[in-house]
């Protein structure tokens, strides 16, 4: 597993709990539900950010250069 990303299994079953908590309760959107979906929303984003740095520096790794010295 990615270091970066080590934290996460810990802490999304723990905040989907606490949104499923808050889910039950039939009163509405509350402050708790909206704070849990903005953090979930920032960890997404940050495994995203961490999975696509790391394809583009693979990506750059990649040889294209034509090689030269072969008959035509």
């Amino acid at each position: 597993m990615v270091p970066e990303l080590s934290v996460l299994p810990a802490v999304v079953p723990l905040l989907a709990a606490r949104l499923g908590a808050a889910r039950r309760d039939q009163r509405g959107m509350t402050t708790e539900t909206v704070v849990i979906t903005a953090l979930l929303v920032i960890l997404a984003l940050a495994a995203v950010g961490v999975i696509a740095d790391k394809v583009m520096t693979k990506a750059e790794d990649i040889d294209v250069d034509t090689p030269t010295g072969f008959p035509s």
